[in-house]
């Protein structure tokens, strides 16, 4: 890594913050999925059942 002096600290706290919006990001999408699938399947079930 390149030697950043005095903004080294500032640099290294965007790349934190930056990682943990992308962690935040994917984990947020993958439980609405998941949501969204059950309701589907949920949805699917009733009409299955209705016809």
């Amino acid at each position: 890594m390149p030697d950043l002096g005095k903004y080294g600290d500032t640099v290294m706290s965007a790349y934190a913050a930056s990682i943990l919006l992308l962690v935040l990001l994917v984990l947020v999408s993958l439980w609405r999925g998941r949501r969204v699938r059950a309701e589907m399947k949920r949805i699917e079930e009733r009409m299955s059942n209705n016809g």
